[in-house]
């Protein structure tokens, strides 16, 4: 078999008419982001909210679209999808101000801990909202493709997974993280269990350690991570988001191995954030004796927002049976981050005591 690269999935199909977006939040992620990718997709956005209104005016200005005054005129938005780009602690009562029956797309993560987010799951339930989580590692393009490779078989059997990240990050573009308990793998590393979990399925449990560093404030910025996956699957995701040192020798990848083939995956947008370098995805297809590199048609920012936002409008308009990364899945991915930090908390298995002379 003759492995082409074009062949391998990219874009979510777009839905034939897509619904009206109505915004919730102002934030940088929601420019540098959310707008881009839908003015890209051609998805029509009804406006914006934010309680600071003077942010979300300036944003609306820029993109040509309506600043709502109040969040009751935003929810009024007949055949909406609500895009809630809001922090944790907002979730909840902007689900509990939607109509019953809507479609919603949260920002990650799912509440602040496990109990926030079963508090979103009881009140999606309630009032019948179709939601997914924000999750949208797994529509990047580079990885709809790595997924597409696993399901067609070019891989074989995967049997390995090794993120590795070693680089720095800009902590201060989100003050709102600031004097949070929880931060590197809630806000970061959450994107890489999640899409681990899409595509091996959930782990048997996970060994983690998550902690700081003595040059900033920041609570967490360092993960280790060991995801259980038996005695067939090896799974490890490493984090050091401190590497300030100069490009050279920084890191942000995957390396996906199987019994017949591998794949890697650099995730550009890390790298310099957020001007970022190009993603890249290679793939060493079963049967084949090299490296061949796949023709990215995007990137992680802001095409996988498109594809998200995609899913879920197919999903609305009844063109998509399953909706990806649903609040249902998004709930067992806030189970293996809670599990994560548990691990971190607990002591680890202590060394045996040098016998006495």
């Amino acid at each position: 078999m003759i492995f082409d690269p074009k062949s391998l999935q990219q874009w979510w199909p777009k839905p034939e008419t897509p619904r009206p977006i109505v915004i919730f939040g102002a934030g940088s992620i929601v420019g540098d982001a959310h707008l881009p990718a839908y003015k890209k997709a051609g998805f029509p956005v009804a406006g914006i909210y934010d309680p600071n209104r003077e942010k979300a005016e300036a944003l609306a200005n820029q993109w040509g679209i309506r600043a709502f005054p109040s969040q009751e005129e935003a929810v009024a938005v007949e055949n909406a999808v609500f895009d809630l780009a809001t922090p944790p602690a907002a979730h909840v009562s902007i689900l509990k101000l939607l109509p019953k029956g809507s479609f919603a797309l949260i920002q990650k993560p799912m509440g602040s801990d496990l109990a926030g987010a079963t508090e979103i799951l009881n009140v999606c339930r309630e009032r019948d909202i179709k939601a997914a989580v924000n999750f949208q590692l797994r529509f990047a393009p580079m990885m709809l493709a790595l997924k597409d490779a696993v399901a067609k078989g070019l891989l074989g059997e995967v049997v390995d997974f090794d993120a590795w990240l070693a680089l720095a990050t800009p902590w201060g573009l989100w003050p709102f993280l600031k004097g949070l308990p929880r931060i590197e793998i809630a806000m970061h590393s959450i994107h890489y269990l999640d899409f681990i979990r899409g595509l091996l399925g959930n782990p048997l449990g996970v060994h983690a350690k998550t902690l700081g560093h003595p040059n900033h404030d920041v609570a967490q910025t360092r993960t280790a991570a060991i995801l259980d996956y038996g005695d067939k699957v090896r799974c490890v995701v490493s984090v050091n988001h401190d590497h300030d040192f100069g490009r050279k020798f920084q890191a942000c990848e995957f390396r996906i191995s199987g019994t017949e083939g591998a794949a890697y995956v650099k995730l550009g947008v890390n790298l310099d954030y957020p001007r970022g370098e190009p993603d890249e995805l290679w793939i060493r297809p079963a049967g084949g004796e090299d490296w061949v590199p796949v023709p990215l048609e995007g990137a992680w920012f802001p095409d996988a927002f498109e594809n998200r936002m995609a899913n879920l409008q197919r999903f609305a308009t009844g063109e998509d049976s399953e909706l990806v990364g649903s609040v249902e899945d998004a709930w067992q991915t806030m189970a293996l981050v809670e599990a994560a930090y548990e691990s971190s908390a607990s002591p680890a298995t202590p060394l045996a005591k040098l016998p006495e002379a």
